[in-house]
């Protein structure tokens, strides 16, 4: 499970298992497309939850989707034929598309489609000839495809294990937990211009949490008061743009008045010039009686405009003030609120899952986040030489009201090492089994105290550690081919066989993503495609 893994509306998912048990019970449908049926169910009635995780036991030729409260959901796969093999690894979705084609194999239809390499290997809809048959993808039967395509996020965890794994809940003194925040928000209480450039001073505190009460804050508690701020923000806001709004209003009718007082005068002033003009003009007793007659009435009107300009705009001016005010109250509400919701996006991103991977191989720790790199350290590993396994622990939900977080084990083999070369083929009929081998616990606990991390890189992964985050423990050193950008940690099981991985081009700075390998839709995936790839 990974940070971008999120719940989905309960709705939705139990409409989803509606639409999949119909699914499964229409063996018609499933003929018609070339699709076997054979153990497709779903193993929960309840809505799917977060983190998701899919197992794919390559000797069982399945599917196990698992979510924070177990197992929901089962579907056969057909995975790569022999030469073409899906690796056994650890991977999670990095891109999602409803229609795609592929560029290795003739344009073949991926439909569905949900990449877990940047090199071509992928979960899509495809013919399930009940045994390994791809080109290193993992096909799926098609319903299943569509229905899990709406309900997984970016970051989903994918597993491909050799023989089916299950998880199991473990707790753990050196698994992580949420920790305060102390090498970002520490630096807030600080002064000075360098300050002020580090994103904790952009971010800035809640008022809360100033010198030692910033300190002994999570990023769960400053994004939730980040959030609650910018809510308050935005309701002050709207407030400020409603009256805002009624107050021009009020304004504008005045202001009409106002034009229209206004132009009296400059009426009543062009009248009263005229008959200055007239008055010097006139050449005869009577000619002037009578300029002096309009010019007296144009001086009595020009006194009345006045008048009335004055009160109109003795009622105006307060109201245009006010109108003035509330526009430049609501501009700096508005910006205020902007300001408030990008910095709840900041604290939000903090509060990203974070996948933490340690390699025997390279006696290092490594972390990324949302598919960046954060920081890497040296690790102290008891008894280096001695295998140690590869298990995935992924923190499932908060307990303890938060100061904590519950987490599960995923071993990739049920010893804990590479237990030696695969068998060939899979199993078939009565000798599939009907579940995985549940991980052992106890084992798990004993990877976890081989490992000594710097007690800096601890504090530091627990200020971001939340639900979906992931501790990758193995013998494996990352993928260099594959872990790269946009991906979380891609981890190959050495001594398996990697066909699917082998046979396709290093990734290019070309095409989808950078990686030039698969091409959209440009075609309805209906059309009677054979899925052979």
């Amino acid at each position: 499970m990974h940070p971008m893994t999120r719940p989905v509306a309960a709705s939705a998912l139990a409409a989803f298992t509606a639409l999949l048990a119909a699914s499964i019970a229409d063996p018609a449908d499933a003929k018609s497309r070339g699709e076997t049926n054979r153990d497709s169910f779903a193993l929960s009635a309840r809505p799917a939850g977060a983190p998701l995780m899919a197992v794919i036991s390559l000797n069982d030729q399945r599917v196990t989707i698992y979510d924070a409260g177990g197992k929901i959901l089962r579907a056969p796969v057909s995975t790569g034929r022999s030469g073409y093999e899906t690796p056994a690894g650890i991977y999670s979705v990095i891109e999602k598309n409803r229609e795609h084609y592929s560029n290795l194999y003739d344009d073949a239809a991926m439909p569905f489609m949900q990449r877990i390499t940047w090199s071509g290997i992928a979960l899509h809809a495809g013919v399930l000839p009940g045994q390994p048959a791809s080109h290193g993808c993992i096909r799926l039967p098609h319903r299943f495809a569509e229905q899990i395509f709406d309900m997984t996020k970016l970051g989903m965890r994918v597993v491909v294990v050799r023989d089916d794994m299950s998880p199991v809940d473990i707790a753990h003194p050196a698994l992580f937990k949420p920790g305060p925040v102390r090498s970002e928000v520490a630096l807030a209480s600080t002064s000075g211009s360098d300050a002020m450039e580090s994103p904790s001073m952009r971010l800035g505190v809640p008022p809360a949490a100033s010198g030692t009460a910033a300190r002994a804050q999570t990023w769960r508690q400053i994004a939730a008061a980040k959030a609650a701020q910018a809510e308050a923000a935005a309701r002050t806001a709207e407030e400020a743009r409603r009256l805002a709004v009624r107050v021009r209003a009020d304004a504008a009718r005045l202001m009409k008045d106002l034009r229209r007082a206004e132009g009296a005068k400059l009426r009543a002033e062009t009248q009263l010039k005229d008959a200055e003009r007239m008055l010097e003009s006139a050449s005869t007793p009577e000619a002037t009686q009578k300029a002096e007659e309009i010019k007296a009435k144009a001086a009595a009107r020009l006194a009345e405009a006045q008048a009335s300009l004055d009160a109109v705009k003795a009622e105006a001016q307060p109201k245009i003030d006010a109108a003035e005010e509330a526009r430049a109250t609501a501009n700096a509400a508005e910006a205020a609120k902007t300001a408030a919701q990008a910095e709840a996006k900041l604290a939000e991103t903090k509060m990203a899952p974070v996948s933490v991977f340690i390699s025997r191989q390279t006696q290092r720790l490594y972390v990324r986040q949302a598919f960046q790199p954060i920081f890497d350290t040296e690790v102290t590993i008891r008894d280096p030489d001695t295998p140690i396994g590869t298990t995935i622990y992924t923190a499932l939900s908060y307990a303890n009201d938060g100061a904590d977080v519950r987490w599960s084990a995923l071993a990739m083999y049920a010893k804990g090492a590479n237990p030696g070369a695969p068998a060939a083929g899979s199993r078939r009929g009565s000798d599939r089994k009907a579940d995985g081998a549940a991980t052992d616990a106890a084992a798990a606990k004993a990877t976890l105290e081989r490992i000594s991390i710097p007690q800096e890189a601890i504090e530091r992964i627990n200020e971001v550690v939340s639900p979906g985050s992931s501790l990758i423990i193995s013998d494996e050193a990352m993928s260099a081919k594959e872990t790269g950008k946009g991906t979380d940690f891609i981890v190959l099981m050495s001594g398996e066989p990697q066909g699917g991985i082998k046979t396709r081009r290093r990734p290019n700075s070309g095409g989808d993503g950078g990686y030039g390998y698969e091409r959209r839709y440009r075609r309805s995936p209906y059309g009677g495609s054979p899925f052979w790839w």
